[in-house]
């Protein structure tokens, strides 16, 4: 699917504005929405089949019209970011509107392949990065693509200013749009502001270490480089899990397939950078803080970044040299850290340090987005056959964060895939310690099916 390419005709440019009138307010951030490792636009994508009980509406029209309904209730979004005194953000709800494409490709769905997956051949095209619209500041919030293809499906592309959603927050947006788009007269989850739920208290007094914004120098030189960077895919189903699930010792095989997976894949890529051995690296895995184990839980309809980065750190020597196991447990106890008094705690750290970046030298992110609901929106045609993150490696830094998907591969088989962006070298050999594992789980389903 690589060496698939295709021409797109950009029919029009708009700005598509709230389909009524809105307040004209100043809205605050929260102190999470605005740190500095989300001021930054995240891609996103959707394929929808043609269908045929659908011939004759247009996908590009319905949408376009949807999103100016949905604008109603979400107009924050059509409004530009502002920064005011000590880095703090403000949504100036201006009503000027959100950006989007219609555009054409001279490509049938069938030709991207049987499994959907990153990298997408020609993502700049079918998401297109029009002059001036990438600042976080001062400019559109929302950029929309809907691109019509030649056998009469379409795909959806959107790229958000991070500060405004996480995922999940972003998700329940296109169900809105979606919802409206097929004849609802408004969303069936309203959206909920809020964001003072999430900012610093009076007194900002950071009651947790927060590893995960230390200031590491890259003496070594190892952060990931800008050039040469590799995009691929990994897919894990059911029987690669289960296999990386037998290495583990009784009392860790009821860790969760996101534990699991983070610690092998912070293992393997470790591994694949070549390390000095004495040097720390760290996995940040993002914890959501919605949800009733959370003693504050947020209110239904909050769309605001909603999350913590908890890290976990060590050597190369040890993660490497010792057994996955010991990756595993890192991983646990990173994530058990996260409750309502840590997410208030990073919100006290931002204000007194400025809003930094999380750490990213010797840094491993990821981000599961396997229940955020991205391939259940549907605009009336149907669920999208592939539905999420355009690509990994997103953010400031390239190659940093990862993202994991749902995903169907060739073979019917459900799994998790994982977009991963790496220098050419280290992809090589993070692309042979995956091959392992797959092929020792495939030699292992032959000797059970033997006996």
């Amino acid at each position: 699917m690589a060496s698939l390419s295709f021409a797109v005709q950009r029919r029009k440019l708009l700005l598509v504005a709230p389909a009524a009138p809105t307040p004209r307010e100043l809205k605050r951030l929260s102190d999470i929405d605005d740190q500095e490792g989300l001021r930054f636009q995240i891609p996103v994508i959707q394929f929808y089949r043609y269908d045929p009980s659908k011939e004759g509406r247009d996908p590009a029209t319905t949408i376009r019209d949807a999103i100016a309904r949905a604008l109603v209730f979400y107009y924050p979004f059509a409004g530009r970011l502002r920064e005011g005194p000590d880095r703090k953000l403000f949504v100036d709800c201006t009503g000027e509107g959100i950006l989007f494409i219609e555009a054409y490709a001279d490509v049938s769905i069938q030709q991207f392949g049987n499994a959907l997956q990153p990298p997408f051949p020609c993502l700049d095209q079918l998401l297109f990065d029009v002059e001036g619209s990438s600042p976080v500041l001062d400019a559109p919030l929302l950029l929309i693509q809907v691109t019509l293809l030649r056998c009469g499906g379409f795909i959806f592309a959107m790229r958000l200013n991070h500060t405004m959603a996480d995922a999940q927050g972003l998700v329940q947006f296109m169900h809105a749009v979606g919802e409206l788009a097929r004849g609802a007269a408004e969303p069936s989850v309203l959206p909920v502001w809020r964001r003072e739920l999430l900012e610093a208290r009076s007194i900002p007094k950071p009651t947790f270490a927060h590893r995960e914004y230390d200031e590491v120098p890259d003496t070594n030189g190892t952060i990931t480089p800008l050039d040469d960077m590799v995009h691929r895919s990994f897919f894990f189903g059911a029987q690669e899990v289960a296999a990386l699930r037998s290495h583990l010792p009784p009392h860790l095989r009821r860790s969760s397939t996101f534990e699991i997976l983070t610690a092998f894949l912070w293992r393997s890529r470790t591994l694949a950078m070549q390390p000095d051995p004495e040097e720390e690296f760290r996995i940040i895995s993002i914890v959501n803080g919605r949800g009733g184990r959370f003693e504050q839980p947020l209110p239904d309809g909050y769309y605001g970044n909603a999350f913590a980065f908890p890290v976990a750190v060590e050597t190369a020597r040890e993660l490497c040299g010792r057994p996955l196991a010991h990756a595993v447990e890192l991983v646990k106890r990173a994530k058990a850290e996260v409750s309502w008094e840590y997410l208030r705690s990073l919100a006290d750290l931002m204000v007194l340090r400025r809003r930094p970046h999380f750490t990213v030298v010797r840094t491993y992110l990821v981000s599961d987005v396997t229940r955020a609901g991205f391939g259940d929106v549907d605009f009336g045609w149907g669920k999208a056959m592939y539905g999420g993150p355009a690509k990994g490696g997103v953010g400031a830094i390239p190659g940093v964060a990862s993202f994991f998907v749902p995903f169907t591969n060739s073979r019917g088989q459900k799994g998790i895939i994982v977009p991963v962006c790496l220098p050419a070298p280290a992809m090589e050999l993070f692309s042979l310690e995956i091959e392992r594992i797959v092929k020792a789980t495939n030699e292992q389903q032959k000797v059970k099916s033997s006996l």
